[in-house]
């Protein structure tokens, strides 16, 4: 079988890129066995100045940097490109259309398994630029009918402060995989049906006990779909 080749804008940050590169490669192997691994071509980025450019919300800065990324990986030969961070599909639509392979947007695969599983009110975990901006929430749910919630203001920060301060520097503490439960669990008292792990770095600190309802790993989800993808036809 030949496999399309798997473009990866990573290194935002490089902890859940190293995911991205274990899950599609287990996945291949899974699928084909013996000695396969996927076709991957990454562009991975210093995560240190898009941090900066998000924090002082310098979006069109970030966003053409992106766009550099995305032609280098189609000039590179990917068959299509994902971007390896909930947060900077922000600016998703941009580089779909500087670009002439498609973009395999995150929410969407992750969307289709929620509405496969017949449930339609998630709560929603993330950076705070996903939580309270609608590029992430308004395709949840003006293209796939979600109803999505997200935690309040003093929980929002918490769980920012924890993927900023921690997760993205590769520290995995438990007193913080309290705190997430907690905001969690808070989320189903609302009448969550499930959570998304809407940043790629939360499935380092999250599990599946940690949660009353079905969590949707956006990472695992995401790799798992780019594998269908390139292993179809």
């Amino acid at each position: 079988m030949t496999q399309k080749v798997i473009g990866v804008i990573g290194g935002l940050s490089w902890e859940s890129s190293a995911e991205y590169y274990r899950i599609l490669n287990e996945a291949v192997r899974a699928r084909l066995g013996g000695l396969a691994s996927a076709r991957v071509l990454m562009w991975s980025f210093d995560f240190a100045e898009i941090e900066a450019l998000q924090a002082s919300g310098r979006w069109d800065e970030a966003t053409s940097l992106m766009i550099d990324a995305a032609r280098r990986l189609e000039r590179g030969g990917a068959d299509f490109v994902l971007i390896a961070s909930n947060t900077m599909h922000r600016m998703a639509a941009d580089v779909q259309a500087a670009i002439g392979i498609p973009l395999m947007h995150i929410a969407d695969p992750t969307a289709a398994r929620i509405r496969a599983a017949g449930l339609s009110r998630v709560g929603l975990l993330g950076t705070a630029f996903t939580m309270e901006q609608d590029f992430y929430k308004g395709r949840l749910s003006g293209e796939h009918g979600l109803e999505v919630l997200v935690p309040d203001a003093a929980d929002r920060a918490d769980v920012h402060r924890i993927i900023y301060d921690e997760l993205v520097q590769g520290r995995v503490e438990p007193s913080s995989r309290e705190i997430y439960r907690a905001v969690m669990a808070r989320l189903v008292e609302r009448g969550a049906e499930a959570i998304i792990l809407g940043c790629t770095e939360i499935m380092l600190l999250v599990r599946p006990e940690d949660s009353f309802v079905p969590l949707y790993d956006t990472t695992t989800i995401h790799a798992e779909a780019a594998v269908e993808r390139a292993l179809e036809g």
